[in-house]
């Protein structure tokens, strides 16, 4: 395992991470959770990334009890959540202080830890002042109820500016953005966010690395059973995959398929690996509901050295998609 400093803080993430949502929404009993989770960590993944949203809570309630059986020495690994969808009255939603205090406490008794590394807000939050996020985040990292606050989808001048509210208050900013990134997500990881990169230099945990799964392939034909497109609860994903643009990803993925089996890799390998090149992605999460497929996702760690530039020109031949840069007028 290889790992990257979580932006300009001074804490190191493994390169490749373990996520809830997929797993723990697939109907994943607490044993498999261990199995999964143990496998992770023997080889070297360090931070477990959860939700309070993710299966209305019951992920971090399965996650907890794994760690709590796992009994592994809190200083060797790292543990989130994300706040926003807590519940459906007003008070359980949104990043305004009280859910924002509540939301914490609430995820730390179901994780059954007394601390979490890292708690993002799940999404940006108009309705609440910034300078009270803020505040309310530096407020549970004094408390030592949290060790860094972050973001996830949040844009470019949103972070920009809680880091000028954290600046004027003399307080800490985000350290870190959760965003999409993927062969076809592309826009703010390589373009939107280059000013944050350069400027105040968050780092990245990047979520659905193989597309909701159009990147393993194995939606390349139809929707297979037990497969998460095949779930009640996904039937938002399936809607996605069964339009236009759906299907054209569909037909991009066979075609890089058959490159990643040219160079001997599986079209997740080469997906992951991919995304792994970009040095602004600190940690990249996978998720998995079988040993199998975490296996996979894990190998990707030793396929890198086979992108080479000549693969990334074949890919981006493929995709079609990459985020045109503002012009240098200096140049």
């Amino acid at each position: 395992m290889e790992y990257r400093k979580l932006g300009k803080s001074g804490t190191f993430v493994s390169l490749l991470s373990f996520g809830s949502w997929v797993t723990y929404s697939n109907q994943v009993d607490t044993k498999l959770s261990e199995k999964l989770m143990s496998l992770a960590y023997e080889r070297g993944v360090n931070f477990f990334d959860n939700a309070e949203v993710y299966a209305q809570g019951e992920s971090e309630v399965i996650m907890g009890k794994s760690l709590k059986r796992l009994s592994w020495d809190r200083d060797t690994y790292m543990v989130s959540s994300k706040v926003f969808w807590g519940g459906k009255l007003p008070t359980q939603r949104g990043l305004n202080r009280k859910h924002l205090v509540e939301a914490c406490h609430n995820a730390l008794d179901r994780l059954q830890v007394e601390y979490l590394d890292l708690y993002f807000c799940h999404r940006p939050d108009p309705d609440t002042p910034m300078e009270e996020i803020v505040t309310t985040m530096n407020h549970l990292m004094a408390q030592g109820k949290i060790f860094y606050w972050g973001t996830s989808e949040w844009s470019a001048d949103q972070i920009m500016e809680a880091h000028a509210v954290a600046r004027d208050l003399r307080l800490v900013g985000p350290t870190m953005e959760q965003p999409q990134y993927n062969l076809f997500h592309r826009q703010k990881v390589e373009k939107d966010y280059k000013r944050v990169f350069e400027t105040v230099g968050i780092g990245t945990t990047i979520w659905s690395p193989l597309a909701s799964g159009i990147l393993t392939g194995k939606y390349n034909k139809s929707i297979p059973k037990g497969s998460r497109m095949s779930l009640e609860d996904f039937s938002w994903l399936k809607d996605q995959l069964e339009s236009e643009e759906g299907q054209d990803k569909v037909r991009k993925a066979i075609e890089l398929e058959k490159l990643a089996q040219d160079i001997g890799l599986s079209l997740t390998q080469l997906s992951l690996s991919w995304c792994l090149l970009n040095p602004n992605v600190s940690t990249v999460i996978l998720g998995a509901s079988k040993t199998t497929q975490l296996e996979e996702n894990l190998s990707s760690l030793e396929c890198v050295d086979k992108i080479t530039p000549e693969i990334i020109e074949k890919i981006e031949d493929i995709v079609q998609n990459c985020p045109v840069q503002e012009k240098d007028w200096k140049a």
